[in-house]
């Protein structure tokens, strides 16, 4: 029973509800059926969603996502883990063959990418061009996003990154080197600009 305290109330419910029409509320049903049945744990996974999995896609609690999920586990030790109560917005592509970590309470815009691995390696002595690039190595680093993160729209997040708790990726960075903790990170390749500052109890430009 609701409180009258709620701000949810029955009759707004209703109207949510309502404001779906038919077809919306068949989709929403589906929805959730599809959600149960593929991920026990999440709240609700909008389809069409893509799975495809070698190795281990561990989701979390309460996990949302909006419609064009893409997680990809293409190795047998592979592992993409997703923490409690993230949400993310349309089209989230993570394509994993080594370790991608997500962890709690993370909000992710529309159409971001993560990945753990590139074709080949372009480092002094790395792949040569001559090679065409999906027949060069894969090469892989995991990849780590902190609890209460924010990635903004369109953001790309490479293989080797660490993200730290707290920070905030601006939209259409990428990220390509690790971010501190507490942070807002823009550009390509992604730079810190502002940090948290918990003695001045705000965000501040770095020095």
């Amino acid at each position: 029973m609701m409180s009258e305290n709620n701000p949810r109330t029955v009759s707004e419910l209703l109207s949510a509800i309502c404001g779906l029409g038919l077809i919306g509320l068949l989709r929403l049903v589906r929805d959730l059926m599809l959600t149960k049945i593929r991920f026990k744990k999440a709240r609700l996974v909008r389809w069409p969603f893509y799975i495809r999995s070698e190795g281990e896609i561990l989701i979390g609690e309460g996990f949302n996502a909006d419609r064009g999920l893409k997680l990809e586990v293409r190795s047998s030790s592979g592992r993409i883990q997703i923490g409690k109560r993230c949400f993310t917005n349309a089209d989230l592509h993570v394509a994993c063959i080594n370790r991608v970590n997500i962890g709690d309470d993370v909000l992710i815009a529309s159409g971001v990418f993560v990945s753990d691995h590139s074709h080949g390696a372009y480092g002094a002595g790395g792949s040569s061009p001559d090679i065409a690039p999906n027949s060069r190595e894969l090469i892989a680093k995991p990849v780590i996003i902190g609890d209460r993160c924010w990635l903004g729209e369109r953001v790309s997040v490479l293989s080797g990154v660490t993200i730290g708790a707290g920070s905030v990726i601006g939209a259409g960075s990428v990220v390509t080197t690790d971010i501190p903790p507490n942070s807002i990170a823009v550009g390509v390749p992604a730079k810190v600009i502002k940090q948290y500052n918990d003695e001045k109890k705000g965000w501040y430009p770095i020095a």
